[in-house]
């Protein structure tokens, strides 16, 4: 019967997985305009949304390898912080930070491939 089930969990540990990587980044948006955790709002926002990070990357990691979804989760999270301060606070990269993000993708996809 747990055979049979694999195929689920692996789906469901994956799309927990993917909240986890939403929550971090929703975390370090917050984090951000919380302007050093002195506006409550946005620091209440902030510390809920990184429990919730950690709930969902807990559930992913009953099932996924934890040095694969942590690598995956951390990864993901650094690029989709880097993208957020691009589009919402015009922080625009250099090019040895977008060689370096580049550097990253690439290993999230060698662990995710070949790393099991």
């Amino acid at each position: 019967r747990g055979k049979q089930n694999a195929p689920y969990k692996l789906i469901m540990s994956y799309i927990y997985l993917l909240i986890a990587m939403s929550c971090g980044i929703i975390s370090n948006n917050f984090a951000k305009i919380s302007d050093g955790y002195s506006k409550f709002t946005p620091s209440l926002l902030s510390a809920l949304s990184i429990v919730a990070c950690v709930f969902f990357l807990s559930r992913a990691m009953k099932f996924l390898p934890v040095g694969i979804a942590y690598a995956s989760y951390a990864g993901i999270v650094i690029i989709g912080t880097i993208f957020l301060g691009v589009v919402k606070f015009n922080q625009i990269p250099n090019i040895f930070a977008i060689f370096g993000c580049s550097l990253i993708l690439l290993g999230i996809i060698i662990v995710n491939t070949l790393g099991k």
